[in-house]
């Protein structure tokens, strides 16, 4: 789950994270006031649910209160488009209202889930204000590691290790070592899956300050955390996807696919794109209805498929266990029918009366093509895609 700036800078105020001063403003008005409070000087910064707010004009350095006035107008009520939302946007409806500093350098570090070594880690680089990813391509070299224990966590000899690596001014090894190990204990008391300040900032009297901070938690662990699990801002999410959290599917909406997939496990998911991507197309969306689903949740994902207007063509793929085959031709069947679909749709079928599944979806009369594996999907979608037009 994603939350906001503001929303994750309080958080590391509350662990001791030093931020700038900052509060959230809603209206032109609200800003105004902020900025006059804070100090004049001041940067609006845009609250969406996405990176890259610079580079898109959503956050502003403006030297007095009516400036921050006059942005914040510009910006409440607009939507934002950066690389990472697509060419709809997010809808900014709030603007955090930031202190502003004297920066002598920006670093990068953030905290992540190593699945591999099954621990969190922590990730550093001097090259901070740039893209991790962008830094990575580049100059890996520029980029150094640090796991955490699972069972004592960061330990302060190898925090600052990470601050020694940075290059810190020796008057800011300290701080920097305090912030590296809080920061380690946001990340593990809130079960966050990303925990990432870009640019942790130096200033000219060799303070440091969390100057732009993400905050991902983690879905599944939200039942611990019932005080976090109200932060969520479904406005920022698509209106499918939204559907789709309301009726409990992992699903995520793709720019540019035409086929739309269906698949029961995480894992069956992703092989399921690659064929889709090997069969020379992009899929729509990311869909997961999960291993119990019932047919009123299959209805609701086939319903939410066919409303994204990019689909063309739907691929199903089906492996049965705990969700049975005839119940989720059902419920494709039921859905189908009520939107009046004519999507052409390709379905393989295993598992638990994949048999039964098959028949019914044979019998409904609707424009499906039965495979018996993704190798045979792959095929068939091939040649579906070619009689629509294009490979893409």
């Amino acid at each position: 789950m994603n939350i906001h700036e503001y929303q994750a800078k309080a958080i590391l105020d509350k662990f001791g994270v030093p931020t700038p001063r900052a509060e959230v403003a809603s209206t032109p008005a609200e800003a105004k006031e902020i900025a006059s409070r804070i100090g004049g000087r001041v940067v609006v910064k845009a609250q969406v649910h996405a990176g890259g707010r610079g580079k898109a004009g959503g956050v502003k350095l403006v030297d007095s209160p009516a400036m921050a006035e006059e942005v914040t107008a510009s910006l409440l009520g607009t939507r934002l488009v950066t690389k990472q939302t697509g060419a709809a946007g997010v809808p900014i409806e709030k603007v955090m209202i930031a202190e502003a500093l004297d920066i002598k350098d920006e670093l990068y570090i953030s905290i992540v889930v190593d699945g591999d070594i099954g621990a969190p880690v922590v990730m550093a680089s001097t090259e901070g204000g740039m893209d991790i990813e962008e830094v990575a391509e580049s100059t890996p070299e520029k980029i150094f590691r640090v796991a955490g224990d699972p069972l004592i966590g960061l330990t302060t000899y190898r925090a600052r290790d990470i601050a020694l690596a940075l290059g810190v001014p020796d008057k800011s090894v300290r701080a920097t070592t305090k912030l590296i190990t809080d920061l380690y204990q946001v990340f593990v008391e809130n079960d966050c899956s990303l925990v990432e300040i870009n640019p942790l900032v130096i200033t000219e009297d060799d303070q440091v300050f969390a100057l732009d901070v993400k905050i991902n938690l983690e879905d599944d662990a939200l039942f611990r955390h019932p005080e976090l699990a109200g932060l969520r801002d479904s406005n920022q999410q698509d209106p499918l996807e939204q559907r789709a959290d309301k009726a409990g599917l992992a699903y995520v909406k793709l720019d540019g696919g035409r086929v739309g997939c269906m698949v029961n496990g995480a894992g069956l998911a992703m092989a399921t794109m690659d064929i889709t991507k090997a069969a020379g197309a992009d899929p729509a969306n990311f869909l997961d209805i999960g291993g119990s689903a019932d047919q009123a949740r299959i209805e609701e994902a086939f319903k939410i498929i066919v409303d994204d207007t990019d689909v063309e063509i739907i691929l199903i793929n089906l492996f049965a266990g705990i969700a049975r085959s005839d119940v989720v031709a059902q419920g494709i069947v039921s859905a189908a029918k009520e939107t009046k679909t004519a999507v052409p749709m390709v379905v393989a079928m295993r598992g638990t009366n994949a048999a039964e599944g098959i028949q019914i979806l044979a019998d409904s009369g609707l424009n499906i093509t039965g495979v018996p594996d993704l190798a045979g999907a792959a095929v068939v979608l091939k040649a579906k895609l070619l009689e629509l037009g294009g490979s893409n």
